[in-house]
This record gives C-alpha cells, sequence and structure tokens, in this order.
C-alpha cells in the first residue's frame, strides 16, 4: 500500500495534470493517443457549480488487492462491449462494424467473426457498433440488443436499439427487430449508448447529446438522456417518470441534462443507477440517477445562444437550482470516463461493491468506494492497470466473479481479464 502523498506533492501532482492535460478534449476522439500514467491525476474531486474546476486532489489509499490481469484474446478493433453467453464464451462489438464471438474467458482463447448484416451501420467518429447486452432469457431466446448508428443512403440517420438472434452454431447472428429508433444522431460525435439490465428487468440507455446545443433539455429529444424501456417491446415503462407525457419520446425519459452518458451501472442490493459520463475539457463526471431529474448540462443556454457552447457548466445549478450535482467530478483532469460496473464477490476484499469506471485518455481504472448513502467514500487507482493497455473502454463483470475490461486503442485492441491476485 502506498504512503499517503503530502499536501506539497498533491498540489504538485495535480499542476503537472492540468499543465499536461490542458486543451485535451475528453471526448472519444479517434485520433487520440492515451495518456501516460505519469501524466494524469485521477481525482476524488467533489462536485462544483463553477464552469472552472479546481484542480482534484491524489486519489485516497484503499485496500487494493494486487490484480493479476491477463489478455484473453486479441486482434479486436476498438471493442465496445462485452456480454457473456453460456457455457464460458462471449461476444464483443467492435465499433468499426463486427461482432466477435471469444471461445473462452482465459489467456489463449480464439475469436472468430460472427456473420451479421451491418451494412446500414454509419461509422464515424465515436458512431458505429457500441453497447450490447445479452438477454437475461438467452439460454432459450438466444438473443443480444446492440447500440448502432444507423444510415440510409450514405447519410446519418439516428442512432438505433437492434435486438439479434445468435444462430446455434455461434457462427451468425439475425435481426429480430428494431427495438428502438430516433436517438438522434450527427457526424458520429457524443453517439453515447450504452445498455444495462436494471434490477427489474428494465432496460436502460445512456445516450449522448449529438454535440447539439439545445438536445440535453429537451425532453423529447431522446439524447442526452438515460432511458427505460421495455427489453421485448422497446415500449416506455408505464411507471416512468414522464410516462403520462403527449409526446411518445419523453415517456422514454428516466433523466436529462446530460452531455455524453458513456457507463450504465446498477448498484448490487439497492437498484441505484449511476452513469459515468465525459465532461468538456474537464470535469467527467460519474452521477447517481434519479429519476426524473435533471442533471443540468445546457450548451444552449437555455436557447440563449446558438451553436454548441462548452464554457458551461457540466451541472449548471445558476440555470437550473434543481439540477443535481455529480457524487464525483475529475476536476481539471481529463480521464475521458466510460463504462461503468460494480465489484461483486468476496474475492474482491475491501473493494467488493466498489464502483469500476474506466478511462479513455486516462488510460486506468478508476475504483470508486461508495457509502452506504450512494455518496463518494474514496478513489483509488490500480497500479497494474495504470497505463500498460492503454485506452480502456467496456467493463463488466464475468460470471466466474473476474472482471473484463476492452482496450481501444485501434491497434490489436484486447479483451482483458483483471482479478485479485491469489
Amino acid at each position: 500500500m502506498r504512503s499517503r502523498p503530502t499536501a506539497a506533492a498533491v498540489a504538485a501532482l495535480a499542476l503537472l495534470s492540468v499543465l499536461a492535460l490542458a486543451g485535451c478534449s475528453g471526448d472519444d476522439s479517434v485520433g487520440e493517443v492515451p495518456a501516460p500514467a505519469s501524466s494524469t491525476a485521477s481525482g476524488s474531486g467533489t462536485p462544483s457549480d463553477a464552469a472552472e474546476p479546481s484542480p482534484s486532489p491524489a486519489p485516497e489509499d484503499t485496500a487494493v488487492p494486487r490484480l493479476a490481469v491477463e489478455v484473453v484474446a486479441d486482434g479486436f478493433e476498438h471493442g465496445w462491449d462485452v456480454g457473456f453467453l453460456p457455457g464460458g464464451k462471449a461476444l464483443v462489438t467492435e465499433r468499426g462494424g463486427r461482432i466477435s464471438l471469444v471461445s473462452g474467458l482465459r489467456e489463449g482463447a480464439r475469436r472468430t467473426t460472427v456473420r451479421a448484416d451491418l451494412g446500414d451501420l454509419f461509422v464515424a467518429g465515436e458512431g458505429g457498433l457500441m453497447g450490447m447486452v445479452v438477454h437475461p432469457d438467452f439460454v432459450t431466446s438466444r438473443e443480444f440488443t446492440t447500440c448502432q448508428t444507423h444510415q440510409e443512403g450514405g447519410a446519418a440517420k439516428d442512432i438505433r436499439l437492434v435486438t439479434w438472434r445468435l444462430s446455434a452454431d455461434e457462427g451468425s447472428a439475425q435481426r429480430v427487430r428494431t427495438l428502438l429508433r430516433g436517438l438522434p444522431i450527427s457526424s458520429g460525435r457524443h453517439s453515447g449508448c450504452r445498455p444495462e439490465i436494471a434490477a427489474d428487468g428494465a432496460l436502460l440507455v445512456g445516450t449522448g447529446d449529438t454535440a447539439q446545443g439545445d438536445v440535453p433539455q429537451d425532453r423529447t429529444i431522446l439524447g442526452g438522456k438515460v432511458l427505460r424501456l421495455d427489453l421485448e417491446t422497446g415500449q416506455p415503462l408505464p411507471d416512468n417518470p414522464f410516462a403520462s407525457s403527449s409526446n411518445r419520446r419523453e415517456r422514454y425519459v428516466l433523466s436529462y441534462g446530460h452531455r455524453n452518458v458513456q457507463g450504465v451501472a446498477v448498484r448490487p442490493g439497492t437498484g441505484v443507477v449511476y452513469t459515468a459520463e465525459h465532461g468538456p475539457t474537464f470535469n467527467d463526471e460519474v452521477n447517481r440517477i434519479r429519476p426524473g431529474a435533471n442533471y443540468g448540462w445546457d450548451p444552449s443556454q437555455g436557447g440563449t445562444v446558438g451553436g454548441y457552447d462548452e464554457s458551461v457548466p457540466m451541472t449548471d445549478r445558476k440555470r437550473f437550482p434543481d439540477a443535481v450535482p455529480a457524487i464525483w467530478q475529475s476536476g481539471s483532469t481529463t480521464q475521458a470516463v466510460c463504462a461503468a460496473e460494480f465489484l461483486e464477490g468476496s474475492q474482491w476484499a475491501g473493494l467488493e461493491g466498489a464502483l469500476v469506471v474506466t478511462a479513455l485518455k486516462g488510460a486506468k481504472l478508476l475504483l470508486l468506494t461508495l457509502e452506504e448513502d450512494g455518496t463518494l467514500a474514496k478513489v483509488s487507482v490500480p497500479k497494474e492497470t495504470n497505463g500498460p493497455y492503454g485506452r480502456l473502454r467496456a467493463a463488466r463483470m464475468g460470471p466466474d466473479g473476474a472482471l473484463y475490461v476492452t482496450t481501444t486503442n485501434g491497434d490489436d485492441d484486447k479483451l482483458l481479464r483483471i482479478a485479485p491476485r491469489t
């Protein structure tokens, strides 16, 4: 365990982080180079209403077990999400337009391509084949659902949730239905789209605002939101906060005022939803979702400015006094947070129940320990995953109690298995 840094060391580290990352964007730009571990400092940052945050302190030490990291399989291209199949196999979606089958969950597994018609996929910027969930009844239905950008006539049309059925021989997948269409899209920026199964079986989907200023605060547009719908029918659920709205799209909204939600996780034993969200050039966030709540992102400034004004606060409580502040912000560092997942199982010792957040630009895992009431207690960064694998995207708990993470460096990306060292 590392010793607690002195106040002077904390200040120096924060200053170096600000200098190293000045002008960087938290967005998932394709051409970004992962920041080395020494150039970023993760924060136990507290939420701020100011547009310019103060530097985040270094993370507090926690009882972090030593981790064992093994490369399960390689040869992926921007692995976006992971879904586990009965019998110890996994599916991986790749942003460029490929679904891969992984033959096992330990080192040396083989990657093969699942044949699927993805000819209508719009691949540009951050858009393409994105998040995925394997249905809870997969044993009988063989179904899984993906988030994917859609084109018509070569032009971007929208982002859709598409349900697929995997063949018995696992070599191909056929479309079953378009579960939901009409999520906004622009050039591919801020495509978001991370699905997760809620404790009650509902499908939750975090979406991006497509870098359009009026989208986050407009509840009749599905971008910049957390959505909640029926996994089988695609219909908004009758107990959603805006279920009585005359506008059908508004009925899907669980929360709004988000910038680019890339991670959605459900806290075990509570059913409470947490999200990981990109900030503009700093102030990446982790949020605790309250049904019907506004999270305060408004780059249109109430419709008073055109374009996409990213100088506004992530949580603008001057304009929206009831906006919900984040439970954690990265402060002046840029992590470009992505997936979120809770660690489960006694093998994780003092970290059981911690929230894992992957970082793209930060190239690390952030481990957030929460209090019983859902507030932040402390943050830590395991040294084994602090930099050596580059940009980290997906994070899913496997059936064996290990954490599975994808890299997204664009060249020979990997599926990693991470577990406490025995």
